[in-house]
């Protein structure tokens, strides 16, 4: 039932683009036409970024403040093309990566606490609506652990159906659901936490510089229960891709090791952003 509506949802999405005419966002004042778009999927770059790339500090809002709640987070992604040609259906074959860590830099020893490994593979096809490039749709295979083994040991496997629609030249809009296959012993319930689909939007200003994003992931229930994700970026100079980053997350399932505690943290650093927009 989910993969029925992810797929309405994406229909009807496109169909609203066709109406409003969505243009190429300009980037870096380079302006980003569909011709490149579609000589970006077809001739490569073969290599590049997946999802956010950031390096963030901060700590809790409302406990009190301590060395043991306050710590780094950081994340790389990654994205590599396998085949040169075009697979049926005008898709493309990738190899996604992304890594998430919890760095606790105020206790002694500045230990790393969690270590989250997500690989997977995928097809992704682009979307356009007379000629015009609108978004993306993706079937991707993943896992996600923390390599870790004994009662610390997290991880559980997803197929999952994403797709991201450009509404207007400013207005992003996403969705993903996954059909869960869950291998670990100590996460068993793992979907009460982090969930079984997640929505979100991103809205730019027209230069480019700043950005606004929010992305809800529904945990398991009939409940209106959500983790919630804030993030605020501003381009330091115009032609690099280098953002101030403030991010907000408040739920459970931030981090697998701790994936059935309460977080709602605050942190703020740096954030290199793929080319015409973020996954999530």
């Amino acid at each position: 039932m989910l993969l029925r509506l992810t797929f309405l949802a994406i229909a009807l999405l496109a169909a609203s683009v066709d109406k409003a005419a969505a243009q190429i966002v300009a980037i870096a004042n380079d302006e980003i036409n569909t011709d490149s778009v579609r000589r970006a999927f077809d001739d490569g770059p073969y290599f590049g970024l997946y999802k956010d790339n950031y390096f963030i500090f901060g700590c809790p809002v409302g406990p009190r403040i301590t060395r043991d709640n306050c710590n780094i987070k950081f994340q790389i992604s990654i994205a590599q093309r396998l085949t040169r040609s075009t697979l049926p259906f005008g898709t493309y074959l990738y190899l996604f990566y992304s890594q998430k860590c919890f760095w606790n830099i105020l206790e002694d020893s500045m230990p790393m606490t969690d270590l989250n490994f997500n690989p997977g593979i995928g097809l992704t096809k682009p979307l356009f609506v007379k000629g015009r490039f609108v978004g993306k749709v993706s079937l991707i295979a993943e896992h996600e652990s923390n390599g870790r083994d004994g009662a610390a040991s997290r991880s559980w496997n997803r197929l999952s159906i994403a797709g991201s629609i450009m509404i207007d030249p400013q207005l992003l809009v996403h969705s993903k659901v996954w059909l869960p296959i869950i291998d670990g012993a100590e996460n068993r319930d793992i979907l009460d936490y982090c969930g079984i689909y997640q929505i979100g939007t991103s809205v730019s200003s027209r230069n480019g510089r700043l950005g606004l994003a929010v992305n809800l992931v529904k945990r398991k229930g009939w409940r209106l229960n959500y983790n919630t994700t804030v993030e605020v970026n501003y381009r330091i100079f115009p032609r690099d891709n280098q953002y101030l980053f403030v991010q907000y997350y408040n739920g459970y399932g931030e981090g697998l090791l701790a994936f059935k505690e309460f977080h709602s943290m605050l942190r703020v650093g740096l954030v290199i952003k793929p080319k015409l927009f973020s996954d999530y």
